[in-house]
């Protein structure tokens, strides 16, 4: 089973094109489940459970404290797995197909205000190579509103600042972004200045770099708009995702159409994008409720 499980990984990262978070978070849950069936008492495997093996082990994962959002995402693995299970012809059903888990209410993503998203791109200075870099970095991420794993992928190729767009491929698609001038700029400006100091190996091609000229990480992004977040004296819970939200949830606000926007952000499905429709109408609601004389 363990064999089938790598098979599994395999077929999420090769033909599904999932995200290394995904493909991550879809087998750990699917180990999870073996290792609850096999320390049961009749040792089931994963290949033989039940509608009511994967009803149990939902108890058992809110017995142990799980939030309802986890217990959702484990049964979506599972759905998924077994899926995979049955288009290779070893099962014949979806054990977690009929299981349906506690919903959850939606949480709206936190977006930063206009002024907000000011004061976070104001922070670095352009005074040294690092404060050059994280300019460009935050500046790209809110003019794009790509995903910091699609920010720190990119390569020097993906950006085209003459013709003022980026090429960004993820999970097999590729799309074109727009950049707006103050983007454009310091990305030129970095390119040309600061990137060229950090790298010492000709053959890296990593747009953005440590201070040791390898590509960035994740944990070091994470680490940067922190900093900034601090300094910039927002109290809000910064993540990298944040911009992403606010990049969809301006252009919303400022006229953009729900299909240029799940285009941009490579939304498969529209329901992910409606998702600032809501956030949209919430605000109007606040902002109805606090400014109308007789609300």
């Amino acid at each position: 089973m363990a064999d089938l499980i790598d098979e599994y990984e395999v077929y999420l990262e090769r033909e599904r094109h999932a995200s290394a978070n995904t493909v991550c978070s879809y087998v750990r849950d699917v180990r999870q489940f073996d290792g609850y069936l096999r320390a049961g008492g009749e040792g089931t495997a994963l290949a033989a459970c039940t509608a009511e093996h994967v009803r149990q082990y939902m108890a058992h994962m809110a017995g142990r404290g799980k939030s309802p959002a986890s217990v959702a995402r484990s049964v979506a693995s599972l759905k998924s797995f077994y899926s995979y299970l049955m288009g290779r012809g070893l099962i014949a059903i979806n054990p977690a197909k009929s299981v349906a888990p506690v919903r959850t209410e939606r949480k709206l993503p936190q977006i930063l205000t206009g002024k907000e998203v000011e004061r976070l791109l104001e922070q670095p200075q352009c005074v040294d190579p690092k404060g050059c870099r994280d300019h460009a970095m935050l500046e790209l991420l809110y003019a794009t509103g790509i995903r910091v794993s699609e920010l720190i992928g990119l390569d020097v190729g993906d950006v085209n600042l003459g013709g003022g767009f980026l090429r960004c491929a993820s999970r097999g698609k590729e799309r074109i972004i727009p950049l707006y001038p103050g983007a454009v700029q310091a990305l030129a400006d970095y390119v040309r200045d600061i990137r060229p100091q950090l790298v010492e190996d000709p053959a890296e091609t990593a747009l953005f770099v440590n201070m040791s000229g390898e590509r960035m990480s994740r944990q070091g992004f994470w680490k940067l708009i922190k900093y900034y977040q601090q300094k910039a004296n927002i109290d809000k819970d910064i993540t990298p995702h944040t911009l992403r939200h606010s990049f969809a949830a301006h252009l919303l606000e400022n006229g953009a159409d729900l299909r240029s926007i799940q285009e941009m952000l490579g939304h498969a499905d529209i329901s992910s994008t409606q998702i600032y429709s809501h956030m949209v109408k919430q605000k109007l609601q606040d902002v109805y409720h606090k400014a109308h004389p007789r609300a």
